[in-house]
């Protein structure tokens, strides 16, 4: 009897066995942690990613040192006391581990409209990162993984936009003859066998943007002559509607980056006076976007727009023109939930949108390139024209009509002395960047890119900066760098100059 228990529980022994080595698999699965990620998923993650960091950036960093904005208290950002800006380097090669798993996952198949269009969004980010800092990890990126990395080499620069613009003409290319697998998890252009040209449209129109930004280091002539006289072969933006931006949602959380801020660090920044005076002295009712009347002129009865100087001392922010009441809070559209004025519509938590690159820059950057004859189709005239009704026609589409702004482009206004491209060539130059600089309002970093190229229009150190008088023109390398990696860190300061610090002139600068 003895034997027969001590078998039969083997027998239960060996059963359980079995039954646990068979279910082992499913029942050791956390199902709520997934190992494996479909690319759509990635792919709206990485855009959504992207895109509230570049509203974020342009206003923290982007609309206050190109004087769009101007602060009234906390004031450190307008007299440039800049110590590390990490948030565009953590976005970038965080965000990036999910675009290589999107290309890792398609790199069988090059014509996977996934893997062109993580290119296009892969040579944005890195020309951010590289804009921003100078010479970065690039072609070591990203391999600690996979290659065991950990010390990624700082490329130069040079070597950086070659990458990049090779990125996107190949993306270009890719995507002009597709697979069969749908697009999904799109939030810029929907998703879809449709949205393929418009991802080629950005590819094409980031290249001219790319190619303008090193065209004081090359001559950059030929491919854009080669891009813009073929438009089938390299199709570029044609209107607001292929606009690569994100519109943003009335729920949380897919509502505009700024819509949940305090109040208090919302009406920290304010509109400019260099914005204010400038749109004024042209008589362009953009200022009535940009800039909502004082809360002053409003209860005296004769409201008016009324802008504050940049880099002014704590004190002297807080008491311009009489005090906070004096200074026109940024614009209706880009209000936060407890943002809005007495007597006003509602904000709108989806009515601003995030932008990576619109049709109106485009056109700027085409009379530019006409006007210094690197390309010789069409005029300058016609570009710059349509970048400025181009400007006012999205703003048209973007403000909500509950505001009753006047925003409607005067009829005479592309006529107009200090507006119509007229006089040398360098004021007509001067005026293209004037209307550019106005356009790429709330883009992110880009005017301030912009304008370190050009140095078009003027922008003048606040009374109260603390940078010697100097505009910044760069973020210095995250302070854990010197530890995690240092001689490569090490040696990319060296080759820009010995220096790491918001004065030092990267590559494109030297």
């Amino acid at each position: 009897m003895k034997k027969m228990k001590i078998k039969f529980l083997l027998i239960l022994i060996v059963i359980a066995a079995v039954s646990c080595t068979k279910d082992f698999e499913e029942v050791n699965t956390n199902r709520n942690n997934p190992t494996i990620v479909t690319p759509d998923l990635l792919l709206s993650g990485i855009i959504k990613s992207l895109m509230d960091r570049q509203v974020n950036e342009a206003w923290g960093i982007g609309n206050i040192v190109v004087q769009h904005h101007a602060k009234i208290q906390f004031v450190n950002e307008d007299r440039y006391l800049w110590n590390e800006k990490n948030d565009i380097w953590n976005t970038v090669f965080d965000t990036y581990r999910n675009v290589q798993n999107i290309m890792n996952d398609v790199k069988e198949e090059e014509t996977n409209p996934y893997f062109g269009v993580s290119l296009i969004l892969k040579s944005w980010m890195f020309s951010l990162a590289t804009d921003a800092y100078g010479d970065i990890p690039y072609s070591e990126a990203g391999k600690a993984k996979s290659e065991q990395v950990y010390q990624p080499v700082y490329d130069k620069q040079e070597d950086i936009y070659n990458g990049l613009l090779a990125d996107l003409a190949k993306a270009n290319e890719l995507l002009s003859t597709p697979n069969n697998i749908s697009l999904n998890g799109d939030l810029i252009y929907g998703g879809g066998a449709s949205s393929l040209i418009k991802w080629r449209k950005l590819a094409n129109t980031l290249r001219v943007r790319l190619l303008m930004r090193v065209s004081k280091k090359k001559n950059v002539g030929a491919d854009l002559q080669a891009i813009i006289s073929d438009p089938v072969k390299y199709p570029l933006f044609e209107s607001n509607a292929d606009n690569a931006e994100l519109k943003y949602l009335a729920a949380a959380p897919n509502q505009w980056p700024l819509y949940g801020s305090r109040v208090g660090s919302f009406d920290e920044f304010r509109i400019s006076k260099t914005l204010v005076d400038r749109l004024n002295a042209l008589g362009d009712p953009r200022v009535n976007i940009f800039g909502r009347p004082t809360q002053k002129s409003v209860a005296a009865g004769s409201p008016k727009i009324e802008g504050i100087p940049n880099g002014l001392s704590d004190v002297d922010a807080l008491a311009y023109n009489g005090g906070v009441q004096g200074v026109s809070r940024v614009g209706y559209t880009f209000a936060c939930l407890v943002c809005n004025d007495v007597n006003q519509a509602a904000p709108d938590p989806a009515a601003a949108r995030a932008l990576l690159m619109n049709y109106s820059e485009l056109q700027f950057l085409l009379a530019e390139a006409r006007q210094k004859n690197l390309i010789s189709t069409g005029t300058a005239e016609e570009y710059y024209n349509k970048g400025i009704s181009s400007n006012f026609n999205y703003w048209k589409i973007v403000v909500p009509s509950g505001y009753n702004l006047n925003i409607e482009m005067p009829a005479d206004y592309l006529s107009r002395p200090n507006i119509a491209l007229t006089g040398s060539d360098d004021e007509k130059l001067a005026k293209i960047a004037m209307q550019k600089w106005v356009a790429l309002y709330f883009n992110g970093l880009e005017a301030w890119f912009d304008w370190r190229r050009t140095g078009m229009p003027a922008i003048v150190p606040g009374p109260a900066n603390l940078n010697n008088n100097k505009v910044p023109i760069r973020y210095i390398y995250p302070l854990s760098e010197q530890s995690l990696n240092t001689d490569n860190r090490a040696a990319a300061v060296a080759r820009q100059g010995g220096t790491d610090d918001i004065n030092t002139k990267i590559w494109l600068l030297q």
